[in-house]
């Protein structure tokens, strides 16, 4: 039991580590023997969890980067009480809420679709599953929002839900030519002014 415990241990220190050095200083310039160095392991301790880098990418993108998505911007879209204050309270206050350095770095999975989305099919369909989640979230409470006659019935929920995506998604890498947030405010006073425009 104890080894089994110490194996998920190292396992599970390998995709932490791997995850902050991919959002630092990017999944193509991470090499396995740069996370070794970092995680204090063996190259035979990486290899008996992970076939290679790609697997190990996989693997941060489903069980890292989509966690942190369900948890910051899906889970709350289904939480009691009007529409319109739950996506106030999902996009505005959750742009404030970041430290500076994570408003420097940029959004993780932002990052991971602009570096490796394009190149490797794994990948873009896990971090694709990601925003189809959170979109369907999105429609769920738009549609919620016009049932409970909060939201208005003329506006396409499905376009919404992608605009509030692409904008949130945007302005994260946006952000990171910036060295203040002048253009963070601007986007949550814009975004703001949206959000009253689709409310009844």
């Amino acid at each position: 039991m104890l080894q089994k415990q110490k194996s998920e241990f190292t396992k599970q220190l390998i995709l932490d580590e791997s995850f902050k050095l991919f959002y630092k200083d990017g999944f193509k310039t991470t090499s396995v023997d740069k996370i070794m160095v970092k995680t204090q392991l063996t190259k035979g301790a990486f290899y008996h969890h992970y076939k290679n880098k790609k697997e190990l990418g996989l693997a941060v993108i489903k069980l890292k980067i989509q966690k942190r998505v369900y948890e910051g911007m899906i889970s709350p879209l289904y939480n009691p009480g009007n529409a319109i204050d739950i996506l106030k309270q999902t996009f505005l206050d959750r742009i404030k809420s970041f430290p500076l350095d994570e408003k420097q770095s940029g959004c993780p999975m932002n990052n991971f679709i602009n570096e490796v989305g394009d190149s490797e099919k794994i990948y873009q369909i896990a971090l694709k599953n990601i925003v189809e989640e959170w979109k369907s979230a999105l429609i769920h409470l738009i549609e919620r929002g016009k049932k409970e006659n909060s939201i208005l019935q003329s506006i396409s929920s499905e376009a919404t839900a992608i605009y509030l995506i692409s904008a949130f998604e945007g302005i994260r890498g946006i952000r990171k030519l910036y060295d203040n947030d002048y253009i963070l405010d601007q986007y949550t006073f814009g975004l703001s002014a949206y959000i009253n425009q689709i409310k009844v």
